[in-house]
């Protein structure tokens, strides 16, 4: 047997909390896998369309309909999720909002409720630890779980994976698709493989049965323009890029290219890093078109920044170190990091320091497909209890009552209630 696939269902980069789970560890007796190990079996749970399907599950009528959830249609908004009517349009995240309603006329267009879509992540993690205690979370609608110690108290990765695929179902009303493999990144692909819906399992033995017919595109880090470098060489299929030769690769696309010859050929020894383990918060998001406008690209980052602090706040922490991470259309990725005077939660500290360093990175002759924020350097609140934090001479006051009063606001009426002015032109 290669590899099953099932879509029917009978009858969620915000990425690592701060949280321990070695108190569930111990009960369950489920400690982590060793990394070189071949038997392991990960699971990869990702949500369908995620933010605009908790919208319809709000509000029924929606269902069916084209439903974007981002930014103002006014101005520089942009589109951070669509459900598959919308998708039918050719309207897809990152796509601004104008243009998008351009596509379709009569697209629904929602503002971003992200107390709403965290709560209902947590939800979803939580039917996670009922199997494992070994989860790391991508975002707020996408995990991976170790289950190898798990199949002796619940049965198959399989069997685990139907279980919590339906319990979503069945508790939250929404779709997820899963994946099941002996690594992350195998699994990661076969939960996208049969979207909406999909179960996939690949068994060790058949990794590369179901690797070599797939496109390079699939590859973690193929974006267009190596895609198309590989189109060039002839490339079309993860085959065809495993039958060349590591070093061939390497003196085309350098170290990148080592590490796509290891992803083509299966292997990723990577350990699912549980919330415990975590040491940064941090969000990003990969644009469909690259982008270079100034004001839209820091509309998106103001954003992003946002989602980290208000979770710093709500998990009471604070980070020291700011870390942005661009990556441009050739593929070349940066970050830069710059750390503050004391640990902080405050946005618009964390802002000021973010577009500082963005600035000084931008050009508009370098279009960018990803951006990124994130928060290192974290300690909870009650460690910083006899810390009083310092003013930079340099800085721009803020007000900490300002984000106490957003939190307050956004979690009782919704995140559109109240926002940045420059986000609401994301």
């Amino acid at each position: 047997m290669g590899y099953s696939e099932s879509s029917s269902l009978p009858r969620s980069k915000i990425n690592l909390l701060y949280t321990d789970k070695s108190n569930l560890l111990n009960q369950n007796n489920l400690m982590p896998n060793s990394s070189a190990s071949t038997t392991r079996k990960i699971l990869h749970v990702d949500m369908d369309a995620f933010y605009a399907s908790i919208e319809e599950r709000e509000d029924p009528s929606l269902k069916g309909k084209p439903v974007v959830v981002g930014g103002s249609e006014q101005g520089r908004g942009v589109v951070s999720a669509a459900n598959y009517a919308a998708r039918k349009f050719g309207i897809h995240s990152a796509m601004p909002m104008m243009q998008a309603k351009r596509r379709c006329a009569h697209l629904i267009c929602l503002r971003v409720n992200m107390p709403l879509y965290a709560q209902v992540s947590q939800q979803i993690r939580d039917i996670f630890y009922r199997y494992t205690p070994l989860v790391q979370p991508l975002a707020l609608d996408e995990a991976f779980l170790d289950v190898t110690a798990s199949e002796k108290l619940f049965g198959s990765a399989e069997h685990i994976g139907q279980c919590i695929r339906d319990a979503i179902k069945d508790e939250l009303d929404l779709v997820a698709s899963v994946g099941v493999a002996p690594s992350k990144f195998v699994a990661k692909i076969a939960s996208d493989v049969r979207k909406p819906g999909g179960f996939v399992v690949v068994d060790h033995e058949q990794v590369q049965a179901f690797l070599d017919p797939l496109p390079v595109s699939r590859i973690w880090g193929a974006g267009k323009v190596t895609v198309a470098l590989f189109e060039r060489m002839g490339i079309k299929t993860i085959g065809q890029l495993r039958r060349q030769s590591e070093v061939w690769l390497h003196s085309h696309l350098g170290k990148f290219g080592e590490h796509l010859w290891r992803l083509a050929n299966g292997i990723d020894d990577r350990d699912v890093v549980t919330d415990g383990q975590a040491k940064s918060i941090s969000h990003e998001t990969t644009f469909a078109e690259d982008l270079t406008d100034k004001d839209q690209l820091e509309a998106w980052l103001l954003h992003l920044t946002e989602q980290v602090a208000w979770r710093l706040r709500k998990h009471e922490l604070k980070g020291k170190t700011v870390n942005l991470k661009l990556r441009y259309h050739d593929f070349k990725t940066i970050t830069r990091s710059k750390s503050l005077i004391e640990p902080t939660d405050n946005t618009d500290k964390l802002w000021q320091l973010t577009r500082q360093l963005f600035l000084n990175n931008w050009s508009a002759a370098n279009p960018i497909r990803l951006i990124g924020m994130g928060v290192s350097g974290l300690h909870k609140h009650g460690e910083l209890a006899d810390l009083s934090e310092q003013a930079d001479l340099f800085e721009q006051p803020v007000d900490p009552r300002i984000d106490q009063l957003a939190d307050n606001i956004n979690a009782r009426f919704g995140a559109s209630t109240l926002q940045r002015g420059r986000s609401k032109n994301k």
